[in-house]
């Protein structure tokens, strides 16, 4: 079966929740196209529907490596590694994505989230902000998210005392 066709079989059984289909059809993937960063990126899908969180850190890798301009999978790695191992660990990894993609809302919202979640609120109520500038579409997530909680319950009007200092 041609690569392209499998692709999109993957993609649809993904998007029914069927998982084990999926599987199969990346499993038939003949070796040699199974490194593409396509395939990989289908599997790293598949890994975080089934919430097996070490193994999508290791794909997730793979594709920070070779594509460490697409802020995307630096998020899904700091994701897994949230989940495999610890909120500190995905932290130092979107720190280190942030020197790429500093003017990324995605990456600023999950680090004030993971700073709220380490007890720093200053530096996620900061992060919230900048977040905020860059894509007013995460002030509804900021109001909603559990992980900015804390920083909620700590200062009720903290986005009014953000917007000030913008």
């Amino acid at each position: 079966m041609d690569l392209k066709w499998r692709i999109s079989h993957v993609r649809g059984y993904l998007e029914l929740g069927m998982v084990k289909e999926a599987k199969a059809e990346l499993d038939a993937v003949p070796e040699e196209e199974s490194r593409l960063p396509e395939v990989v990126a289908l599997k790293v899908g598949m890994l975080q529907a089934t919430e097996q969180w070490k193994a999508l850190l290791k794909y997730a890798q793979e594709l920070v490596t070779t594509e460490p301009e697409a802020a995307g999978w630096w998020i899904i790695r700091a994701y897994a590694a949230r989940r495999a191992t610890s909120v500190k660990a995905a932290q130092r990894i979107l720190l280190e994505a942030e020197a790429l993609h500093s003017k990324d809302a995605t990456v600023q919202f999950n680090l004030a989230c993971y700073a709220c979640q380490l007890g720093d609120l200053p530096e996620a109520k900061a992060r919230v902000v900048r977040a905020v500038a860059l894509d007013s579409s995460f002030l509804k997530n900021a109001m909603d998210d559990p992980d900015l909680q804390p920083l909620r319950d700590a200062e009720p009007d903290w986005m009014n005392a953000g917007e000030e200092k913008s």
